[in-house]
């Protein structure tokens, strides 16, 4: 149930001493859904409101194995808050393949805009997402929109951002300041089971709305909230089919 934002699941895949194939299966009301894997991206606009289901396939249950995945959400300017639901499948093949001058960095553009090439996916306010990979010891400075917020976000590796150089690892999220650029740098030792380091970099400009937000439901008034929570409770927001495996009870059932 998220009627009111918009929200990706992206399976991301980077080298590993023991790689295992990730596979995520999604359904929602709306018809939207399948299944991806490494490389891929769900992007799910909920809009007017929609319900979804999202979960590994029953098989991978049963047989175990690791995958690394992000879900991120971003939230819809007012304008856009009851449009009708979108789903968009980006393969891994699909995305913008791009590499530093020295070729120590492959940045994959999912969405947005960097430096003149567009990426794939669409969004609703300018929004730009990069899945960048860097070598040990490589850097990389990215021309970024000054109208733009902007982070990092580290799925591997460690590494260093800014001019300042500050340190970042595994799961940590780095903000930066004001200004026309990104830069990233790979540690020149990286752990042994992570050859890379593995960056998100993902930033747009502002949307400086209120928010109101219970749950999975993003508003922009609590009235609005309360309406959505009602079209929810009376059905409204339809049915997810039972697919992949999956039903509306959840995976299995």
């Amino acid at each position: 149930m998220v009627p009111g934002g918009k929200k990706f699941n992206a399976q991301l895949k980077w080298g590993a001493r023991r790689p295992r194939r990730g596979i995520f299966d999604h359904q929602d009301s709306n018809g939207g859904g399948g299944t991806i894997t490494n490389g891929d991206t769900q992007w799910m606009t909920a809009g007017s409101g929609l319900l979804h289901i999202e979960a590994p396939p029953e098989q991978l249950v049963m047989s175990g194995g690791l995958f690394h995945g992000l879900q991120l959400w971003v939230n819809l300017p007012a304008k856009d808050k009851m449009m009708a639901p979108r789903y968009q499948d980006i393969r891994s093949g699909s995305v913008q393949l791009l590499t530093s001058p020295d070729g120590g960095a492959l940045l994959r553009v999912i969405a947005g805009e960097l430096d003149g090439h567009d990426g794939p996916g669409i969004t609703h306010t300018p929004i730009t997402m990069v899945h960048a990979t860097l070598a040990p010891g490589a850097e990389v400075t990215l021309p970024w929109r000054e109208d733009f917020n902007g982070l990092a976000y580290v799925m591997a590796g460690r590494g260093s951002v800014g001019a300042e150089r500050r340190p970042v690892h595994l799961g940590q999220t780095a903000v930066f300041g004001a200004g026309g650029s990104l830069t990233v740098r790979a540690d020149e030792k990286q752990d042994s089971h992570t050859p890379d380091l593995e960056v998100v970099l993902l930033g747009g400009r502002p949307i400086r709305e209120p928010m109101a937000h219970y749950g999975p439901f993003v508003m922009n008034t609590k009235d609005e909230l309360m309406q959505a929570f009602e079209d929810f409770q009376k059905g409204r927001l339809g049915t997810v089919p039972a697919v992949h495996g999956m039903s509306g009870e959840g995976p299995g059932a």
